[in-house]
């Protein structure tokens, strides 16, 4: 019969990671403790001046931390709302969506916050309103042969390349889904979205900035199209290009695609209203962000605050 020998050190070592299993602290039972009922649409900002504004509005808030987050309750054009940050990326984004999703009784999603201008014909200022949202920087970084890139045979590829890099789409898992469903389109919800159309024709947006900067035309509402999102910031013409041609994309960001798929993992109505601050390296000098920026968020939250007040008078 077999004897099992254990030496001393081996003991010793075994019993060390006992003790620093038994040891370990537990986590603060009050970390996750947040659970909010109240019905409320989630209103999410990449970073914190295009928050601002929507807090200025916000009546009887009031702050909850969850896991280093803040979200801040209250009441804002009749609605009860939640509005937090998501970080900028798509990591930041997904990952403060599920958290808001877990600790909040959330039965609407609207992003608010500016972006790049991928579509040739829409200019700074513009607000894109996209019907889809699509993660275009999901990869395949492609092997160069002789005889061209080699793709990899068990991702789908349903679009075109830019050089090596090949987009692909993502596999995503919902409620009531017998299996995990492939795809690269994360649709906005239908009712939101024919709501923002009713309202679209009825919102004035700015032209100048707060120093004097006016744009050269009326920046106006656009609806429907593509929306990509991705961990890059873009500025460069020939890549924004390829967005354009490859995607039928009016805009781009690093948010939005993210939380469309968190609200489709989750089966929660979604839209995102980006305002244009940049071109994506499609204007003729400098990148403008830093001269537009607050322009183009008042210009997101004007739309965003039309479309809660049209939401209400629904209801």
């Amino acid at each position: 019969m077999p004897v099992c020998r254990f030496t001393s050190g081996a003991l010793i070592v075994g019993l060390g990671a006992l003790l620093l299993l038994t040891d370990a602290p537990s986590r603060p039972a009050e970390a996750h403790a947040v659970h909010d009922e109240t019905p409320r649409v989630a209103i999410i900002s990449a970073f914190a001046p295009e928050l601002a504004i929507l807090k200025r509005d916000l009546e009887d808030s009031s702050e909850i931390q969850v896991n280093g987050v803040a979200f801040t309750t209250g009441t804002l054009e009749g609605h009860d709302v939640v509005l937090f940050l998501s970080g900028i990326s798509v990591v930041n984004a997904a990952m403060t969506a599920q958290l808001a999703f877990d600790h909040f009784a959330i039965r609407d999603v609207v992003f608010s916050g500016i972006a790049g201008g991928v579509d040739p014909d829409l200019n700074i200022g513009d607000v894109v309103i996209a019907d889809r949202w699509g993660q275009y920087l999901e990869m395949l970084f492609a092997r160069e042969t002789d005889d061209g890139w080699a793709t990899m045979p068990f991702f789908e590829y349903p679009y075109g390349h830019f050089g090596m890099m090949f987009p692909r789409s993502v596999t995503v898992l919902r409620p009531g889904a017998g299996q995990p469903e492939t795809r690269f389109w994360f649709s906005v919800d239908e009712q939101l979205f024919a709501t923002a159309s009713r309202v679209a024709d009825k919102v004035a947006l700015s032209r100048c900035t707060t120093q004097g900067t006016c744009l050269e035309e009326e920046p106006s509402i656009v609806m429907g199209g593509s929306g990509v999102s991705g961990s890059a910031f873009v500025d460069n013409a020939a890549f924004r290009t390829w967005t354009f041609q490859t995607f039928g994309a009016r805009v781009l960001d690093m948010e939005s695609a993210a939380v469309a798929h968190v609200a489709f993992a989750n089966d929660i109505p979604f839209i995102a209203v980006r305002s244009l601050s940049d071109l994506a390296g499609g204007g003729e000098g400098a990148n403008q962000l830093e001269v537009f920026l607050d322009l183009a968020a008042d210009n997101a939250t004007t739309v965003v605050k039309a479309l809660l007040r049209a939401m209400e008078e629904e209801s």
